[in-house]
């Protein structure tokens, strides 16, 4: 009886507009062992209407958004360790009922007993559009192709959810993000949670300047919800099955004027410590755009590298995920600023779009060097994780084992 209430209410609404159509999404993110949160956007003011449940039971729950053209819905009462699935409905062009509904699946974040994860990660999604030749002869958009490719494998891939390093679009603006991420990673954010480490473009090309402190705001937090910490809603951590994610906000160190601190006093270090040190046994990996490691072009941010990688060391962090240079890099596991088997890696994913860059240095660090668009898959079982990176084409370009 309360569904057909629910029904009746929402065509009731529907029928005094037209019909609507889905431009955005629909894209889940912030997982939890009992939560989800659904966003999408429709291209005029509409309510929404959301079934979901545990697979295959797709319909044991429903819920109505309110009319608006940004729709955010919340999933409560969620179990752990469960693959759920949801049908999504925006009213019809008759107004008196609703269109064929968007599907999709989920996954819940596991419970601590779980010991195996998956994830998908990739970086800077954000290329401009080429500008034609001087006599106006068009330009292959090779990165908009190469993120077509990345998508359709990582389409087929069997993750709990995606980390993106940053730099979702070129020039940080909302406007931009459909065409550079929204629509051609569409399909694999219907059914991945995302969970991404800031990067400089999401605070604007006038980062510097303290004219810029509505851009992320604007362009950035508006859209998207991760599971801020108390602290501040730029640097945050959650935890599957034996495993702690920890994502940084290291853009102070790429001149974001307000961008949290870094240094040994800040309130940043601060939580990172407390947060690694609650960690006890776990995987722990930390996600952060500016590199403490890199022969890339752009090179090491040295005051990444001053200040967070000793802290690192010291609680026993055991993978390092970052961007900031158009490459893939992997360094040897590093203790003291040399190789050692109890040391970190380093894994630099900083190019899904952007044109690859060549190895501009050497070092004594690097294992791997690739000038090429990728993305990597991960699998943690128990005390071993296991990394493999592919470029645009499926060619495998890198295997790495960890062990806990």
């Amino acid at each position: 009886m309360k569904k057909i209430l629910l029904l009746l209410a929402f065509f009731s609404v529907c029928a005094t507009s037209d019909a609507a159509r889905i431009i955005r999404g629909p894209y889940i993110e912030d997982p939890t062992q009992t939560t989800m949160i659904l966003r999408w956007q429709t291209d005029e003011v509409t309510p929404a209407w959301l079934e979901y449940g545990p697979v295959p039971r797709c319909n044991q729950i429903m819920t109505i958004t309110p009319a608006a053209a940004q729709h955010k819905a919340i999933l409560y009462g969620l179990v752990p360790n469960q693959d759920f699935c949801y049908r999504l409905y925006v009213n019809n062009a008759a107004g008196d009922g609703v269109q064929e509904p968007i599907t999709g699946t989920f996954r819940t974040l596991y419970s601590a007993e779980r010991k195996v994860v998956n994830f998908l990660a990739l970086g800077a999604t954000g290329a401009d559009i080429p500008l034609p030749l001087p006599d106006g002869t068009p330009v292959v958009d090779e990165a908009a192709a190469a993120r077509t490719q990345l998508a359709t494998l990582m389409e087929q891939e069997d993750a709990d959810f995606l980390i993106h390093t940053g730099n979702i679009t070129h020039s940080g603006l909302n406007e931009d993000a459909d065409r550079e991420f929204f629509e051609p990673f569409k399909h694999v954010l219907a059914k991945t949670p995302l969970f991404v480490a800031l990067g400089p473009n999401e605070y604007g090309p006038d980062r510097a300047s303290q004219e810029s402190k509505s851009f992320l705001r604007t362009n950035y937090s508006r859209y998207h919800d991760m599971s801020w910490s108390n602290a501040t809603p730029k640097y945050y951590s959650f935890d599957t099955a034996n495993a702690r994610f920890v994502f940084l906000d290291t853009n102070v160190a790429e001149g974001a004027a307000w961008g949290p601190e870094i240094g040994p006093d800040s309130a940043q270090v601060k939580w990172l410590k407390t947060t690694l040190a609650g960690a006890g046994e776990k995987w722990k990996i930390v996600v952060m755009n500016a590199p403490a490691y890199s022969t890339g072009a752009r090179g090491a941010n040295s005051q990444v590298a001053e200040n967070l990688v000793k802290i690192f060391e010291d609680y026993r962090v055991k993978l390092v995920i970052q961007g900031g240079d158009a490459d893939y890099e992997r360094t040897f596991p590093m203790y003291r600023g040399e190789p050692n088997p109890r040391g970190v890696t380093y894994v630099t994913l900083g190019t899904s779009a952007p044109t690859p860059e060549k190895r501009a240095s050497s070092d004594s660090s690097t294992a791997r060097f690739v000038a090429a668009r990728h993305y990597a898959s991960g699998k943690i079982v128990d005390r071993k994780l296991t990394l493999k990176v592919y470029s645009e084409t499926g060619k495998e370009l890198d295997t790495v084992e960890i062990y806990l």
